[in-house]
This record gives structure tokens, C-alpha cells and sequence, in this order.
């Protein structure tokens, strides 16, 4: 075994397979990949392995396709047989809800060029006709949908791998990571120890006890999972074609055909959780007892809609484990905390996405940033605060509605609450409906009746109205918005100044007082986030930044060197903060202070520190409402006392609280693109109207990946879009758009109504063709096509009058 290697992969499932494969597509040829058991042991072996394309996240709708794709290739380079059986899929819809979803997910189709159509029931009767079609509002078909082999599709992925000098070592447990002084890895097991620069953890069942080996705690939990097979079926013995796969999933089963017989599979809402203290080293390719009546009513409901599944017996049952994630979404990418260690953990759909998250995993690992923005993925969206109890809960959840309907704005209340601010109790009592950011609870809207919990639908809900009088309230006078959940950083020290011009694009403010608007530049020359940044003193600078995205942006802070006399702190826990905006938003806050707020002495973008209330806050002049406004930023202790004044000050004015979904439409409506919405590496700086904001006088992280494409035209452009004949429904991110002749020219990144200008709003990214003025286009909004016209300005002041008065 060598001693030595460029990356060493740790689990020989589908997913550490593939990406090893995928490493020596890239050119990295001197991997290892360590396995602790044979190849497929664990959750790999026993997978229903259906695959298919569609997915709610079109990034995710990718590389599901690259995966569905790559199998046949797969086969033709390695001789090795996948099982690749693709009838195609049929999914039902039997709900208005589902109707909606389906449709939304075709029109994406037809714009990204997958093949998912609608069908008529006769069509489906003559693909499936075991199927009884009673009640199904509406069906699709996916030609490429159907099944492989786990065992040859992991075979396959190992063979093209050692094709390429991998070497794969079986039976060879990890026993041990290590980091050394200069940032490799000593990887121990029995056979002997292995040296490398990159640690991938891809262990599967064993992925917390993996991480654990470097210090790292995985929210992962492994669940028990059941399918079962029918003995022959006479009607399918007698076809000479395969039977396509049904989807559905109102009835919370999935259904294929498997050798003469069928198979079903089930997600309950018993659920059975195992392992919860790590799983047995000594597991491998062993099941647990059948347990068929946690499945009695899932497998009614096949029954009912395929009938001879009822008069089949049963040649066997499957009941093995799946490990998840709190969202059941991967937990993928590097360890912020760690150099060189990699996750790629907590796949269900292993075999739809296999080929997919080892291709972008490898990518990640060789150029450093994959192409696809994956944020929603990335195991740095959870913290700490995502214990045990909170990953149970979710999971618990995520494994229950595996097949329910995730729509637009819908906030799951399992697990929580997991972090609360000091105002939380208050703002309860005040009929505030909260929502989770990276573990806080925080303020979609405010009800008139305490205890209210949103509706959900891709429809408009029950906050719609109250988010509108939200809107009117601080556009007419003045709201009160908690932002406690942005990230805010301390950087201070000899040479704090250089160090943060080294890492943001933009030139850091000079004078005390002074603040400034910056991006961070990603490994491809792409927008990796937005910043406020202040300075406060000589050398001390605050920044603020995406809540959510805090433990993500480490990785970039910590791309360059950090000075020794440089202290970096994080104060997000620290402070708390409150945007008070509106045209008496002034009015209000002079009531609390001596300071002079007039525009002369407090200009837009300058800071002060300030005494409010008697109360030592860090003002700043800036509003992500569009509107006049100031970001106030207190101490932790201090957060209900403030808020207290803030809402007694403002009462008389006809202010009031706000929260985070009118934050969402006054910005909308003001043109504001938000981080992981607008704003991602996949986009260029030129596409999204911050390339003035970026200095090449100076140095910057990343700055040579941004010259490279900064005279590049734009790919597409971030336009606002309003969106005509809708009136039950709007836009909320994902949607495509196309122009009347039906060619696709882009997509919604994020959707709202413009409560304070009347308008249905949609920012998107257009081609540039499509992106002028008055073009007309058309926004599927429930999956299908309304009216949109192109505008040439946000329609909320847009020459920044207010924000500046």
C-alpha cells in the first residue's frame, strides 16, 4: 500500500467510488481509496437504486441528469455492467399542490432541455397499464426515469477508477486522521499509514464516526427503511417490454418493476431511528426484521392504485438503514475549520446523484470552487448549533414528508426553537411567526392573534395581507426590522486594514466613520458574497455580512494569511441589531438621541457610534429596504432594552415591527439582489451590477479569476421583471422564463408582490437580448405562463432619493 498519495477517499459506497473515479477524470491519478469491509457494504448494496431527473432545485435537476447519463458511459469504458434499465418514470399528481409542482418542474424541463412532459391517460395506460389512473388530476413522463444495479454501478465507478491508476484497498479500516504541522494528513489504518493532502470523508453509515476521527460532529442520523418485492406477476411475465416506474407520491410509495414482479417501497411516518450513538464497526451487509405493518398504509394506498400488488405474494422484504441529514439534503464540501478534509455525506437518492455530487466533489478538490453553486448543499449551512436533539427531530421530519410537497416560504417547525435572541419571548407575545436562519429564530410577519403559524401553498397564504400592511406601515411612516441574524465580524489590529483589502474586491474606507459595499470574489472569478464594511477606529473595522452564510465565508477569510498582530472575531452571538427605516424613521431615532442625524452631519454610507436610549450603539447609515433608514447594532444584553425604546419611540409615529418576508418585498421592489439568491460564484460580477464596486489597483483574493472574465460580455443579466395577470400567486424563485415564441431566456431568482408600487415583482437573470426594457416575456408562476414585461428601473425610488434624503 503507498505511503504517500494526493488524496485518500474513506468509504467504498457508490458515492466514495465515484468520486475517486471522478478525481482521476480530473487528472489526479495518485489516489487511494480505503474501504473498511467490501465494496458496497453498508447502505450502498441494498438501495432501491431507482433513478430519475427532476428535483425542486435545478442545480440538483443537473446533476441528476449528469448522473442518469453517465451510466451507459460508464459501461462502454469499464466493461462493467450498471443494470441500467430505463422504461422511463409516470408521476401522478392527485392534488391541486401537486399539480402546481409537476407542471413547475416541466416548464424548468422544457428551459434546461430535460425531457419531462405531460401525458394524457391513455398514453399512461398504454406505458403502465396495471396502473388504475381513478383520481390523477394530471401525469408526467419522464422517458430517461427507471433503475440500475448498486452493485455494478459501484464496480463500474472502481474499475473506471483503478483503469486510471486509483488503487482501491478493501478490507482496510480507517483508523485514524490526523493533521500535521504543515496541513496534510497522516490516515492510519492496520496495513499500514498513508500520508496526503486531501482527506475525503465519504463513509456513509460510518460518516460521523469518520469525522469524529478529525474533531468534526456530523448532524447525521441513520434511519431503518423498508421496500419489498412481489413473487411473479403473470400480467408482467406475459409483457415483452419492461414496465415504467410510478412516482407517486401523494400516496407516499414509489413502485417499479423488478425481474417479473414488482417492488414497493414506503416512507412512513413511524419512524424507526438506529444507531444513535454511532454505527456498529462489525455492520456491513446485514438487515434488520421485517416490519411490514409500519408500512400497512403506504402499502394500501399502492394496492389501490396498482391492484395486483394486492393479490401478489411477497418474495422478500428489505429493511436496511439510510443515514440523513437534517434537511436530507448532502453534507458536502470542504470542512470550513479544516484544511483539506472534504464531506460528502448523507445522500438519499445515492443513485440518481452519484455521478453528479462525485463529479463536482473531485472538482471542488482540484480547481478549488465547483462550477454548479451548491450552497444549499454545503455542509457549512449547519453550525454547532445543530445537535442531537435537533438533527433527530429533523430527521425524524425529513424521513416522515419525504414525499410531501416542500413549497415556496415554508418553514418546518421540528427541532426548533434551536437559537433565540433575548426579544424572542416578546416578540412571540407580539404575534410574531418565525422563521430559521442558520439556527436563530427570527420574524417573517406579525399576526394579530398570537400563537398564528403560516399556511403553506404555492398560492398566496395567510401572511400575505398582514406582510403588505407591514410593507405600507414603513413606506407610509416607519418599521422596525430585527436583523439580528446578519454575520457581524471585529477585524482590528496593525494591519487589519491590508489583511481585508487582500481578501474584498472593493477598496476598505480610510476614514473613521466611513463604510463601504464589497464583494468577495470566488475561485472562478464569481460573486461569493456582498459586504458592508465600517471602519470604526484606527485599524478596527466591523463587517456584516449573510447570516447564513457565515461558516461558508471562513473558507475565504481564511484563504489569506492572517497577520499575527490581527484579531478577527466573530460577534454575531455578541450583538444583535434592528434596521429602523421609513420616512420618519429619522423622527423616531431622534427622540432617543442627542446625536445630530440630520444628512448633513450623518450622511448615507457613514457610521457612528452613538448613545440611543441611553444605550451605546453602532449606527450605520445604509437600508437594505430601499428607504431612508440605519442599521443599529447593540450588545447582546442590550438587545430588549433597545428594542423596547425603539417600539415605545416609534408607536406615536405609526411605526412598528417588520419582518423578514416585507424586508423581502421592499428590497424586491427596490432591485436588491440578497446572497445565494442573486448572488453566487456561478454569477459574474458584470451580470449582477457589482463590477464598479471592484478595485484592480490593488491586490484581492481571487483577483486573477476575475481579470480573466472581466471583459467578457455578460452570459445573462439580473433584471427586474413585472409579472402581469397573476392574481393568486407570484413568482418565488426558480421559475423559468421565456419569451412568447417560446424560447427560453432565464429564470426567477427571486419572486414577491410589490405591495407599495402594486406591482407582482420577479428579479431573474434574462439573456442579454431579452434583458431590455419592455421586452415582453413570460413567467411560469404555477407552472404556467403569465405576462411579464421588462423594467427599466426598480420601480420604488430608483433614483435613491429617499435613501439618501
Amino acid at each position: 500500500m503507498k505511503t504517500h498519495a494526493q488524496a485518500v477517499v474513506i468509504g467504498g459506497g457508490v458515492i466514495g467510488c465515484s468520486i475517486l473515479y471522478h478525481l482521476t477524470k480530473l487528472g489526479w491519478t495518485d489516489v487511494v481509496l480505503l474501504e473498511r469491509d467490501e465494496l458496497t457494504s453498508g447502505s450502498t448494496w441494498h438501495a432501491a437504486a431507482n433513478i430519475h431527473g427532476l428535483h425542486d432545485n435545478t442545480n440538483i435537476s443537473r446533476i441528476q441528469h449528469y448522473t442518469m447519463n453517465l451510466y451507459k458511459e460508464l459501461e462502454a469504458e469499464t466493461g462493467q455492467g450498471c443494470g441500467v434499465f430505463q422504461p422511463g418514470s409516470l408521476y401522478l399528481a392527485q392534488t391541486d399542490a401537486r399539480v402546481h409542482q409537476l407542471k413547475l418542474q416541466a416548464a424548468k424541463a422544457k428551459y434546461y432541455n430535460m425531457n419531462f412532459y405531460e401525458i394524457d391517460r391513455a398514453e399512461a395506460e398504454e406505458l403502465h397499464p396495471l396502473v388504475d389512473y381513478s383520481g390523477v388530476q394530471c401525469i408526467m413522463y419522464e422517458p430517461d426515469g427507471g433503475n440500475v444495479d448498486p452493485s455494478g454501478v459501484t464496480q463500474a465507478y472502481a474499475a473506471g477508477a483503478r483503469q486510471n491508476g486509483a488503487e482501491i484497498h478493501r478490507f482496510t479500516p480507517v483508523t485514524g486522521t490526523e493533521q500535521q504541522p504543515d496541513g496534510t494528513w497522516i490516515v492510519r489504518t492496520p496495513k499500514g499509514d498513508i500520508r496526503t493532502e486531501v482527506v475525503v470523508n465519504a463513509a456513509g453509515l460510518w460518516g460521523r464516526e469518520v469525522a469524529a476521527m478529525a474533531g468534526i460532529e456530523l448532524p447525521l442520523l441513520p434511519t431503518e427503511h423498508q421496500y419489498f418485492v412481489t413473487e411473479t406477476i403473470a400480467e408482467i411475465e406475459g409483457m415483452d417490454r419492461r414496465l415504467p416506474s410510478v412516482a407517486d407520491r401523494d400516496g407516499e410509495y414509489y413502485l417499479r418493476q423488478e425481474g417479473n414482479g414488482l417492488l414497493v417501497g414506503a416512507y412512513e411516518k413511524d419512524v424507526r431511528f438506529w444507531a444513535e450513538d454511532g454505527t456498529p464497526q462489525g455492520f456491513g451487509h446485514e438487515l434488520f426484521a421485517d416490519d411490514l405493518e409500519r408500512i400497512e398504509d403506504n402499502m394500501m394506498r399502492a394496492i389501490d392504485r396498482v391492484p395486483v400488488v394486492g393479490t401478489a405474494g411477497i418474495k422478500r422484504v428489505i429493511n436496511g438503514p439510510m443515514i440523513w441529514s437534517p434537511d436530507s439534503n448532502a453534507l458536502f464540501g470542504p470542512v470550513p475549520e479544516l484544511k483539506g478534509y472534504f464531506c460528502c455525506n448523507g445522500i438519499i437518492p445515492g443513485f440518481s446523484q452519484s455521478g453528479g455530487l462525485g463529479s463536482l466533489t473531485a472538482e471542488w478538490i482540484v480547481t478549488g470552487e465547483p462550477h454548479l453553486d451548491m450552497f444549499g448543499w454545503d455542509l457549512a449551512r449547519f453550525g454547532a448549533w445543530a445537535d442531537r436533539k435537533f438533527t433527530k427531530a429533523r430527521v425524524g421530519d425529513q424521513y416522515a414528508n419525504r414525499f410531501s410537497i416542500h413549497f415556496p416560504n415554508e418553514e418546518r417547525s421540528a427541532g426548533r426553537p434551536a437559537r433565540t435572541r433575548p426579544i424572542y419571548e416578546t416578540q412571540k407575545a407580539m404575534g410574531a411567526v418565525f422563521g430559521l436562519n442558520y439556527g436563530w429564530e427570527h420574524p417573517l410577519w406579525y399576526s394579530d392573534e398570537v400563537g398564528t403559524v403560516d399556511t403553506n401553498g404555492f398560492d398566496r397564504q395567510n401572511w400575505f395581507e398582514p406582510v403588505g400592511r407591514e410593507c405600507e406601515m414603513l413606506r407610509r411612516d416607519a418599521g422596525i426590522i430585527d436583523i439580528s441574524n446578519f454575520a457581524k465580524y471585529e477585524v482590528k489590529g496593525a494591519g487589519a486594514s491590508d489583511w481585508l483589502n487582500a481578501i474584498f474586491a472593493n477598496k476598505m474606507p480610510r476614514a473613521v466613520g466611513r463604510s463601504c459595499l464589497t464583494p468577495l470574489i470566488g475561485k472562478r472569478g464569481g460573486i461569493a458574497g456582498d459586504f458592508t464594511v465600517t471602519k470604526t477606529g484606527d485599524e478596527a473595522f466591523m463587517i456584516i455580512g449573510s447570516g447564513m452564510a457565515e461558516r461558508y465565508h471562513q473558507r475565504y477569510f481564511n484563504a489569506v494569511p492572517q497577520p499575527q498582530a490581527v484579531e478577527f472575531t466573530s460577534l454575531t452571538e455578541a450583538m444583535c441589531g434592528f434596521n429602523v427605516a421609513g420616512p420618519k424613521s429619522r423622527d423616531l431615532l431622534q427622540r432617543l438621541t442627542n446625536a445630530d442625524l440630520s444628512t448633513p452631519a450623518f450622511p448615507f454610507m457613514r457610521s457612528q457610534w452613538i448613545e440611543l436610549a441611553g444605550l451605546r450603539v453602532l449606527a450605520l447609515r445604509v437600508s437594505f429596504t430601499g428607504d431612508l433608514g440605519w442599521e443599529l447594532h447593540c450588545r447582546t444584553e442590550d438587545q430588549q432594552a433597545l428594542y423596547d425604546a425603539l417600539l415605545a419611540a416609534g408607536k406615536p409615529l405609526g411605526a412598528g415591527p417588520v419582518g423578514g418576508r416585507a424586508l423581502m418585498s421592499l428590497r424586491v421592489e427596490k432591485g436588491y439582489g440578497s446572497w445565494s439568491r442573486e448572488y453566487s460564484p456561478e454569477y459574474w460580477p458584470q451580470e449582477v451590477g457589482l463590477a464598479p464596486l471592484i478595485k484592480m489597483d490593488k491586490d484581492f483574493l481571487n483577483k486573477d479569476a476575475y481579470a480573466a472574465l472581466m471583459d467578457n460580455a455578460p452570459r445573462e443579466v439580473l433584471s427586474i421583471i413585472e409579472v402581469l395577470d397573476v392574481t393568486d400567486a407570484d413568482a418565488t424563485g426558480g421559475e423559468p422564463i421565456f419569451l412568447p415564441d417560446g424560447t427560453g431566456v432565464g429564470r426567477v431568482t427571486s419572486g414577491t408582490y410589490g405591495y407599495t408600487v402594486g406591482m407582482s415583482l420577479a428579479l431573474g437573470y434574462l439573456a442579454p437580448e431579452a434583458a431590455k426594457a419592455d421586452t415582453e416575456v413570460e413567467v411560469y408562476v404555477l407552472g404556467k405562463p403569465h405576462r411579464g414585461r421588462v423594467l427599466a428601473k426598480p420601480p420604488f425610488d430608483p433614483e435613491g432619493k429617499r435613501l439618501r434624503a
